[in-house]
Formats: C-alpha cells, structure tokens, sequence
C-alpha cells in the first residue's frame, strides 16, 4: 500500500518543476543580480512613485553604512515596524548588507507586546513610522537594548496621500530617531565590505502569533527564505515584467515570503499600498495591472463587499493566492463569480515553515472533501514531505485525521533560545505545526483545525471550521468564528459570532436554524451573535481567542 513516502502529489508537477534546480544561498544574492542586469527595472511602485533596482539597491547600501557607522555588527539584529512602504525593503535589505538579521514587527503592537520582542530578540536597532515613535515606541525603545533608532514615513516616495490609506499625522522624526531615507543618502557609497549571507545565516526572527503563552523567535534562514522564494518564481512562471501587489503586510511571513522575496528573486515589480483598504487595493488593481497577489480570505471577502468591484478590476491577474487564514469554499465561488472567472487558489503554511509548504498547483483546482465540506488547502511543494501522524508519533492512513508534521528546506532550525521547545515542535528536524489535518490518496492536504480549538459537546469533537463553512454558505454572512463556550449539560457547546455583509439582514435564531438543517445536531450552534467586525490580525487571521475570551473560556 503506497504511503507519504511515495508522495503521490508530485503527479502534479512537470519534471522541470520536480527538480530542485539552483537558487542562491539568499535572495540578497538574487536582488543583486537583478540590480546588476536590470537596474532600471522598477523594484516597488508605491502609489505615484516608484524605485528602480538600482535606486533601492543604491539606498540599501546607504542604509548598511549608516548601521555600520552606529556601531551595529555583523549578527546584530534590526526590528522593522512598518506597513506596506518602500522603506520596508530599504531597511531589510541594508540590514542584510551589513550582516544582520531582520525582526520583522506589526505596527499594531502595543507597549508589553514590543517590549517582549525586542528584549527576548536582544534587538540594536528599530525602525518605525515617526507618529509611533512620538506616540509610545521611544519610550519603549529607552528601556530596551535598542541603541540605534530610525523613522520612516508613509508619506514619502510618493506625492498622492491618499487619506484613505495614508491616515498618520506628518510628523517629525522626532528626538533619539534620524529618518531612514535620509540617513541611507547621506551615507551614499558601497555596501560595508562584508561576506553575502550564506543559507544557514538567519535572516529573520519571525515572532509566532503567541496562540498559547508569550510569542517565541523562529528562526527563519536565508536559506529557508530563498528556498520558498524561489520556488514560488519556478511554479508561478510569471513573465520577468511582471508586477506583483503586496495584499498581505510584509512584517506578516506570507506577505515576507509570497510577495517580497519572491519579486525580488523573480526580478519582477512589487506594488505597495501601505495596508489594506478596499478601495485603495481596487485602485492599484486598475493602475498597477499586477499578475499575482496572495491574501487571507478575509481580505477578498472586503473586495467582494464593494459593490464596485468587477471582472475588469482583475482582468490583469495569472494567478491569485489566498493564505494566512482557512479559505472556506464559498468564498472561491463567490470571488470567480465576481472577479469574471479567477480562480482563488488555497495555500497553507506556517510561520515554522517560511510560509508555504502546501499550495494548489497552477492550473489546479483544489478539491472539497465530499463528508466535511472542507476545501483542501493544496499539495505539498517539490521538496517537501508531509505527512499525517497520531498521538504517538506515527503515520495513519491516507484520509484519516491526525497533526500535519512537515519536513523540508524551508522548515526553520528551531526558535531563538528556546531549545527545549525547539526539540518538541522539532524533533529530528520535523515541525509538529499542531493543526490537525488529512491527506486523501492524491496527496491533496486537508486543514481541518487547531488541535487547541477542538469543541468538544457530549463527548463529541466539533472542529470549529466544519461549522464555520456552512455559515459562509449564508448568503448574508460576511465573516464567521465558532468557538465553544460553557455548557452545564454538554459540558460545552458550540456558539457563532458573525458579521453581514452590506446591506443583509439575517437574525441570530435564522443562522441557527440554517446550520442545524445543514449539521449533526451537535454540532450546530446554540448561539450565534451578529458584530459589525469580527477581532483580527494584521494579517486577516479571525482571532477566535479574543471572542474565547469574551466569553469566559480564556486566551488559549
């Protein structure tokens, strides 16, 4: 009987896509490449304003000798706290240059949470926008390792100032902070004389999502990075002049990986548009003409809600991607419904594992499982094992659930001084991402949920995504989270939050009575409870742990 060994989803792939083929130890080393034969190519569009290869090549060296001049070294480490804005290349790559490692950092955190990051990461340098500063990461920064501070604004580098994406008051770098762009030209010159990056450099110290107890650094290498990044370039096959949109944030792995490094080791154009906003994202579309973006799904179901959205607004598009969060299937329907016939193609992946480690392959379509309703979330990459295991450790069989266990060159070494949970979310180089999951007999992998999310009523397991699905079906449901709360009788039950799409009306006991026509009587809620938003990410990922707060089951 075959098994995960036989990787049966490589029938998927050419034999040119099989083979591993070269990449270099870096997309530092691919960037420089590009710079070097195409330099007057665009590298970022950023509303009406652009950089060329050579200009950000030429302000990335200026920024490594601005971080050499202040002391930072190679091994040092640089925390970025920006949105979407060509300052987040600058600073990444110039960090790079001078042979340190990134902390990619969301803009949203608050005092306690920064604070952790940069003190568990032992970060010497911070970039942030100016109004962050001013507002409360100076003072943060002063009681931190922190020793060299820049501002970048969302202002720069373009002349619109579209007020619906560019909300931040124009400020001054501020006291204790010199401004990136203007440090990186005053120190025009050569990068510092150092050795490129080698693959088992870290390039990044990626912070996990902090699901259960305090964020932890993964430690994802160059070679991690260029792996993905890389392979990304040889599955789309994208023309070199291809632009692509950063619809995920950059400080996110997806957004880090499947928008930022890709484009720079493809050569190709990566479009910004500081962070989303429906309209503004609509209005790149049409001016910037992109052939791929890859977002959660919460993003694509706001570009549905606009009623101006149309099949002309995505006329430029190869391929579409969402990742970061569970796509249900009706949102593919409904976006090839809207978009004139765009395929929306599943992925999965995890920050442990540099994003990808599971997309659907182009000209795919992913298939639904036909008992839970569950859309696959693609086949693993050319170089990749996974495989499905129980309790114990073993395999079980094709199309029975167990944990996703994921082995390959983009599953990082181990976090960032923690080596006890290094070996058990690692052991032998293995990542035990925790999500439970199935593979049918094509290879075709099935998310079903965290283990940690499992509801369980009467001693039956509810997995919060079978429920989740079958609101999406609802023709007035916009975004849906199940989660369970206290049950005297079932021990727990099951309980929907949800949010309508414009202009819908649906009624709580409506929604309940859809889903018990539609699921096993214990599965379907008791409760549902309509908000305006549903709690989220940055990166559009539902937080179920804020609405499990809510209702007294705690954080998790």
């Amino acid at each position: 009987m075959s098994g995960y060994a036989d990787q049966p989803w490589l029938k998927f792939y050419t034999a040119e896509q099989q083979t591993p083929g070269d990449h270099p130890p870096s997309v530092l080393h691919a960037f420089l490449d590009a710079a070097a034969h195409r330099p007057e190519r665009a590298a970022l569009r950023y509303f009406d304003g652009a950089l060329t290869y050579r200009e950000l090549d030429a302000l990335s060296d200026g920024f490594a000798r601005h971080l050499a001049a202040r002391g930072f070294a190679p091994g040092d480490r640089l925390a970025v706290m920006l949105q979407n804005i060509p300052q987040f290349a600058i600073a990444v790559l110039g960090t790079w240059k001078a042979g340190g490692a990134v902390i990619p950092v969301n803009p949203m955190y608050k005092h306690d949470e920064l604070a952790h990051v940069l003190f568990d990461a032992h970060a010497a340098a911070l970039v942030c926008s100016p109004a962050a500063w001013q507002a409360s990461v100076r003072a943060t920064a002063a009681a931190s390792p922190v020793r060299i501070a820049l501002t970048a604004s969302e202002y720069d580098l373009q002349t619109r100032d579209d007020p619906r994406a560019l909300t931040g008051p124009r400020t001054a770098p501020g006291e204790g902070a010199d401004d990136l762009l203007a440090a990186a030209r005053a120190a025009a010159g050569p990068r510092p004389d150092l050795p490129l990056p080698q693959a088992g450099d870290t390039a990044l110290v990626s912070y996990t999502s902090g699901t259960s107890g305090r964020p932890k650094g993964a430690l994802n290498t160059h070679g991690n990075i260029s792996f993905n990044a890389h392979r990304q370039v040889r599955l789309q096959q994208l023309p070199e002049d291809a632009v692509l949109f950063a619809l995920a944030p950059l400080f996110h792995i997806t957004g880090m990986v499947c928008e930022f490094a890709s484009a720079l080791a493809g050569g190709h154009t990566l479009a910004l548009a500081h962070r989303f906003e429906p309209g503004v994202v609509l209005d790149a579309f049409r001016e910037h003409r992109p052939a791929y973006t890859v977002g959660p799904a919460t993003a694509f179901m706001a570009l549905l809600a606009r009623p101006d959205a149309g099949p002309a607004d995505f006329a430029s598009f190869r391929l579409v991607s969402s990742g970061g969060a569970p796509l249900p299937p009706a949102v593919v329907e409904s976006f090839r419904a809207r978009s004139g016939g765009l395929y929306l193609a599943n992925g999965y992946g995890l920050t442990e594992c540099t994003a990808p480690c599971a997309t659907v392959p182009p000209g795919e379509e992913a298939p639904v499982d036909p008992v839970s309703g569950t859309l696959a979330v693609g086949v693993p990459g050319p170089g990749t094992m996974v495989r499905i295991l129980d309790e114990a450790g073993a395999e079980v069989p094709f199309g029975e659930q167990g944990e996703i266990a994921v082995r390959g060159p983009m599953v990082v070494p181990g976090y960032l001084d923690r080596p006890a949970e290094s070996q058990a979310a690692l052991p032998g180089g293995e990542l035990r991402t925790g999500d439970i999951g199935f593979m049918d007999q094509d290879g075709w992998l099935y998310v079903v949920d965290r283990k940690k999310d499992m509801i369980n009523a009467s001693g039956f397991k509810v997995w919060p995504r079978e429920v989740e699905d079958v609101l999406y079906t609802h023709p007035a449901v916009r975004e849906a989270a199940v989660v369970g709360v206290p049950d005297a009788y079932r021990g727990e039950s099951v309980k929907a939050y949800v949010s309508l799409r414009p202009g819908e009306k649906a009624e709580p006991g409506d929604l309940v009575a859809y889903c018990r026509e539609r699921l096993a009587a214990y599965k379907y809620p008791r409760q549902v409870e309509v908000l305006t938003e549903l709690p989220k990410t940055a990166s559009g990922k539902i937080l179920r742990r804020e609405l499990r707060a809510v209702t007294g089951q705690g954080a998790g």
